[in-house]
């Protein structure tokens, strides 16, 4: 056994969607599972969250209600931390492993 052979998840509709949040939040620069953060990509985070909405929209009415909950709070989270990625980009800055991990100072806001 390698040290790269290690056991796969089950193939799950979880695992769908976390393994497209995954790619969406490290094309947004945010660090995932022991990746750290990279360069933003909005094209690529864009087209994982557009795949996200495919999925939902291809999906709708055949989920159990978690099944639902995680991919609705996915398309959520990660449409707002777009936002935020796009809007630091337009400033000239890259400051979005702050904002996405809530650091209030990274966009020059006091938390409320």
């Amino acid at each position: 056994m390698s040290e790269f052979d290690f056991p796969l998840p089950p193939p799950t509709f979880e695992f769908l969607v976390f393994s497209l949040k995954a790619q969406a939040e490290v094309s947004l620069g945010i660090p995932v599972f022991g990746v750290e953060a990279g360069d933003v990509n909005l094209l690529a985070a864009r087209h994982a969250i557009d795949m996200l909405a495919m999925v939902s929209e291809k999906t709708k009415g055949n989920l159990t209600m978690e099944e639902q909950r995680i991919l609705e709070n996915s398309l959520t989270e990660l449409r707002f931390r777009y936002i935020q990625a796009n809007e630091q980009q337009a400033k000239g800055g890259n400051k979005v492993e702050a904002a996405a991990s809530g650091d209030a100072s990274a966009e020059g806001k006091s938390p409320e």
